[in-house]
């Protein structure tokens, strides 16, 4: 009877040195937080979130006042206005000189008719000259009033060739002004741009999909530049940090899987697959709250496994891997 109440001792004892070691590494679990920041200056008029909400990532949630900005935007749009003004138009000058040019091409016309019946009057003065029907005066008339028109049909053509070197210098004047003016609108305009991608910085939108975690701000506080106003993270997965001696270093890998085993609501233990995505190449002091296989390592490496979340995994819970 003693025999058999020694052997079971023993086996009992046993079983519990297993159970206190049926794990090779442990540690919490943790997220990937990420603060998000105001990034403009003022009064939060908008904030719909609360903590524990799930986002999606670029969802709109709040807004910041950006009165300031806008009115700073309508006053840069009311320069370029200004500026447009200031733009010359050079139909009104070349309007007057094609109007001189028109008139000049006119005045051509009639005179190129007066010389072709000069020219005939002529023909025909020399006819009767050699008739003595005319005199050689009558001559010299008709060819002295060819040589009038002549002329006045060239001085004519110089005036013509001027007013069109007039529209053209009215035109490249206008240009050049105009060059100038727009040289001081396009800056502008970059201007406008730039306080539209100010006025984005005025809304408040998730950066990533996941779950608020800390609300720091609320509508009607006033926020600056950089002030956080919430924290979240992507709860979908979730990370084991564990920690390994030196013996078992060289025993783990990237990639590999691994159990993870966590505390159930009925008392037991739940195991979750995982798999090992960081091993740290530097060793550090176990931390106090941590509890190796063996503990009398004072140096230990630290793990991150990757386990998908089925909603039970919390930030600071606690878990153990089994390799």
């Amino acid at each position: 009877m003693k025999k058999i109440i020694a052997t079971l001792t023993i086996f009992t004892l046993l079983s519990c040195g297993n159970k206190d070691n049926d794990y090779d590494a442990s540690g919490t679990f943790e997220a990937d937080e990420v603060m998000v920041s105001a990034e403009a200056m003022g009064k939060i008029l908008e904030l719909k979130l609360e903590e524990g909400d799930l986002l999606q990532a670029n969802q709109k949630i709040g807004m910041i006042d950006g009165t300031a900005t806008e009115l700073q935007k309508e006053q840069i749009l009311a320069s370029i206005s200004a500026i447009d003004q200031k733009i010359n138009s050079p139909l009104p000058q070349i309007s007057v000189l094609q109007s001189q040019y028109i008139s000049q091409k006119a005045n051509i016309s009639v005179l190129q008719k007066q010389l072709e019946n000069a020219v005939r009057e002529r023909n025909r003065t020399a006819n009767l000259v050699k008739s003595d029907a005319a005199t050689k005066k009558q001559l010299d008339d008709a060819d002295g009033n060819i040589d009038v028109i002549q002329k006045q049909i060239n001085a004519a053509q110089t005036q013509l060739v001027t007013l069109e070197q007039q529209i053209n210098a009215a035109k490249e004047n206008v240009d050049i002004q105009n060059r100038a003016i727009l040289s001081e609108k396009n800056p502008t305009e970059k201007k406008v741009a730039q306080i539209d991608e100010q006025l984005k910085h005025n809304i408040i939108s998730s950066p990533i999909s996941g779950t608020v975690l800390t609300k720091y701000a609320n509508k009607g506080e006033w926020a600056t530049v950089g002030k956080p106003i919430f924290k979240m993270a992507d709860l979908s997965y979730i990370t084991l940090r564990a920690y390994i001696s030196g013996d078992q270093f060289a025993k783990v890998k990237l990639n590999q899987p691994v159990k993870i085993l966590v505390d159930s609501d009925n008392g037991g233990t739940r195991e979750l697959n995982g798999n090992i995505y960081w091993i740290s190449d530097q060793a550090e002091f176990t931390p106090k709250t941590i509890q190796t296989k063996n503990e009398r390592a004072n140096l230990v490496y630290a793990i991150k496994t990757r386990v998908k979340n089925d909603g039970y995994l919390k930030i600071g819970m606690y878990g153990e891997v089994r390799f």
